[in-house]
């Protein structure tokens, strides 16, 4: 998949509250049918529990109303699941298979392999769609990194009132 102006990355924390999950969940969903809406044709997500699930089984939900919409998933390693629990490697892998695209920055995991699948999410996309509630961190820094890039940010941490 090329790098495009209709083209949005995810990126949020792994460790989403029981209580928030499904409101997150929800205003994901919206906003990836809004972005849609808008001529955006391209997704990437990182893999990662957490955020990167959501978004990805959000993207899922919408490709069957927008069947021309693409998800790619840009991943740090092939072991990126090594030490996950079975139900999570099990929607892992009905992840890949329904994304369009699988790509990993590396064979197995190195010192850097997350920075630089951060990096080409990133540089693949105009807009970043994240959950970031906390200023320190992986997501803090991809988010950091995206508005050095020019690319827009859209933070569904800031986005609450759209369900309440």
């Amino acid at each position: 998949m090329d790098n495009s102006k209709n083209a949005c990355c995810f990126s949020g924390h792994r460790d989403i509250a029981a209580s928030e999950y499904s409101n997150i969940a929800y205003q994901t969903e919206l906003k990836v049918i809004d972005l849609i809406g808008q001529g955006f044709t391209n997704f990437y997500a990182g893999g990662a529990l957490g955020f990167d699930t959501i978004a990805t089984k959000a993207v899922i939900n919408a490709k069957r109303l927008f069947p021309h919409v693409k998800l790619a998933l840009i991943l740090p390693c092939k072991e990126q699941d090594k030490k996950w629990k079975e139900p999570e490697k099990n929607q892992y892998k009905e992840l890949l298979n329904k994304a369009d695209h699988v790509e990993f920055i590396s064979e197995n995991y190195t010192q850097d392999c997350m920075f630089q699948r951060n990096r080409r999410l990133v540089d693949s996309s105009s807009v970043c769609l994240c959950y970031l509630n906390k200023n320190k961190g992986g997501t803090a820094f991809t988010v950091e990194y995206a508005k050095k890039q020019g690319v827009q940010i859209i933070n569904i941490a800031e986005q609450e009132e759209w369900i309440r």
